[in-house]
């Protein structure tokens, strides 16, 4: 860290006192990063390379500083804002070797007056007056920063194409392609992101995925030529055996917790009981897990988490159940209150099939559990008459 915060100053050094002029051989290319092993690095990554004589420089967007004050809390609350990262073009190819990344260059063929115009807009993009942008998933991130850049700086003289492969396809199902479905990831972002991103993307609106921009660049066109002059693998991700386990995945896990669910309520209707650890437990996460979604949607910048219908199964008033729950006579409201938990299950599942929103696949068991659940509660309190005016 230190070595690289050494280069990166050493670098802004040479960029405030000199004026950088390109040679007419100078070069400049889009790289674009292949998936990693982590959620964080799935959707790949996009970066300016500007090669000279005596240079070799690598632009790429979407940095942050963990030093930042407060950072974990304006992460979560979509104000954290991002920088622009400059690397010498070795280390940072040396990096995503070493991480078994695939590596593609392609190289523009644009005019030298255009490169030295793109070459000074990221010199000075990289001030520390202008690095930071309020980063955006969808609209502002690494890979949406290299086609506004470049548009931007060109006048907006590209013209992009669709590609002849081209399908048109969902947020949601753009960011899925590039994960496991049946995975903690996955789950995790079709819970906390709303039915915003279930609306059909835009051609250009695809290009916020690194892979996108490589396909659509290839056939994009600038002064009625090609943009892209020639492309190379620089790296190949050498494949290896998937080591996904099925025992601990979501659908899986989540499964059993259905099953136990079932269980308890089968041997609870069979005994006519109530197994208040279980009520108290469902209650209690369903309702944290609806106030973490509220929050992700009115207390947060980010655009993808508003709208989310998981609130109704997450629904965060359970909370009110819970308290009654703990009484030896519950309220006649209460009944009312599960009778709409299940109105709302059902609303869920029309959601679903009629595309408003997708929910994830390995939530299924666990809806089909609260479901059985419900049901047998309004049974069970009308059976037993625990009920207080």
């Amino acid at each position: 860290m230190k070595i690289k915060l050494f280069l990166t100053f050493l670098l802004f050094g040479l960029f405030s006192t000199t004026a950088q002029e390109l040679t007419k051989n100078a070069q400049v290319s889009v790289l674009t990063i292949g998936p990693g092993t982590s959620l964080n690095d799935a959707f790949g990554h996009s970066a300016f390379r500007i090669k000279d004589s005596n240079f070799d420089y690598v632009f790429n967007y979407g940095v942050y500083n963990f030093n930042t004050p407060n950072f974990y809390t304006k992460f979560a609350r979509g104000k954290l804002e991002y920088l622009i990262g400059l690397d010498y073009y070795e280390a940072f190819f040396n990096a995503y070797v070493r991480q078994n990344r695939t590596v593609k260059e392609q190289i523009l063929n644009i005019s030298p007056t255009e490169k030295q115009k793109l070459f000074d807009f990221l010199v000075n993009n990289y001030k520390p007056e202008n690095r930071a942008y309020l980063y955006d998933f969808f609209y502002d991130n690494c890979a949406t920063k290299i086609k506004d850049v470049l548009q931007e700086t060109l006048n907006n003289t590209v013209v992009f194409h669709t590609p002849e492969n081209y399908k048109e396809k969902s947020f949601r199902t753009l960011i899925q392609d590039n994960l496991n479905y049946n995975s903690w990831g996955s789950l995790g972002i079709d819970i906390a992101l709303g039915s915003v991103i279930d609306k059909t993307a835009t051609p250009e609106e695809h290009m916020f995925l690194p892979e996108n921009i490589f396909t659509f660049f290839n056939d994009a066109e600038i002064h009625n030529k090609n943009l892209v002059k020639e492309v190379k693998i620089l790296y190949k991700k050498q494949e290896s055996k998937n080591s996904t386990n099925l025992f601990t995945s979501p659908l899986f896990i989540l499964g059993l917790i259905s099953l136990g669910i079932n269980f308890i309520t089968y041997r609870d209707y069979k005994n006519k009981t109530r197994a208040a650890w279980l009520d108290n437990t469902l209650f209690a996460l369903t309702s944290i897990i609806g106030v973490l979604l509220l929050l992700l949607w009115f207390a947060t910048d980010h655009t993808a988490t508003a709208q989310n219908y998981n609130l109704l199964w997450a629904f965060p008033l359970n909370i009110l159940l819970l308290f009654q729950l703990q009484k030896p006579l519950i309220k006649s409201w209460s009944i009312k209150f599960i009778k709409f938990l299940v109105i709302m299950l059902c609303l869920m599942t029309f959601h679903w099939v009629v595309g408003v929103q997708v929910f994830a696949i390995a939530l299924a068991p666990i809806i089909i559990a609260l479901f059985i659940r419900y049901i047998y509660l309004i049974y069970f309190f009308k059976d037993k008459q625990q009920l207080s005016s």
